[in-house]
């Protein structure tokens, strides 16, 4: 006797948690390979890549907590080791969803999710070679002699993740506006109709995330930001055209 439609569909959710149950164990093996491997160079990492751009506009960085240190130590490893495994992680998730979509919808996600990850480390780079550089230089044109300034290291580190983060955020608009436009809820026109409002609005961004008020390192940050602005137009055209075309 063939079995009903109720054990079938029993037997179907099940199926789909020990698929999500392995593809969550596979991604959190991966993560902690990433871990355990950027521990063997936890200290190059810190001192050549956290603590180069500090170290490279004379800043010299203290802490005052007991095990501030080694607590640096483990955010370093953890971060950078979910950096590294993060393509591995992603290949999980995009296993686990692939089979539930259609064919066109599985080329459509998986370039989404290449140009976004292309994005973000584009981003990424931006914040760590102009943008933080930018910032720490100021704090040297600004600092009084009379004044000692005591940077502690957990603050630091704080900065450093938060604008790189930013900033690879912010290399997401062309992304995030390709998808709108591809499912209807922006369009060219639209962008182009608010663009007087948009470069307002990335001046008022530019200052937000900026914690210097020196007008040379917004620039540096608002620029970008409507060249992004602009990309984004273009991507919103295309992707119109092609949601019309399929229509």
């Amino acid at each position: 006797m063939p079995p009903s439609s109720d054990t079938t569909a029993e037997f179907s959710f099940f199926d789909h948690l020990e698929e999500l149950r392995s593809r969550l164990f596979k991604a959190v093996a991966g993560l902690v390979v990433g871990c355990a491997a950027t521990a063997f160079w936890a200290r190059e990492i810190l001192d050549n890549v956290l603590l180069k751009p500090a170290i490279d506009n004379g800043i010299r960085l203290q802490n005052i907590e007991p095990f501030g240190q080694a607590f640096l130590i483990l955010k370093v490893v953890f971060i950078v080791g979910g950096i590294v495994a993060s393509p591995w992680i992603l290949f999980q998730v995009w296993s686990f969803v692939a089979p539930g979509l259609y064919e066109h919808e599985r080329r459509w996600a998986g370039t989404i999710t290449f140009f976004t990850t292309l994005c973000f480390l584009a981003g990424i780079s931006f914040g760590y070679f102009m943008l933080i550089p930018s910032m720490l230089d100021y704090i040297n044109v600004v600092s009084d002699p009379n004044i000692t300034d005591n940077i502690t290291v957990t603050y630091y580190f704080g900065f450093f993740v938060n604008m790189l983060l930013a900033s690879g955020l912010m290399f997401e608009l062309p992304m995030v506006t390709w998808v709108l436009s591809r499912i209807g809820i922006v369009s060219p026109a639209l962008l182009s109709k608010y663009r007087r409002h948009s470069i307002v609005a990335i001046v008022v961004i530019a200052a937000i995330i900026t914690p210097s008020p020196d007008p040379v390192t917004q620039i540096m940050v608002a620029i970008p930001l409507y060249i992004l602005f602009e990309i984004s137009v273009v991507l919103s055209r295309i992707a119109y055209k092609r949601r019309a075309t399929t229509a």
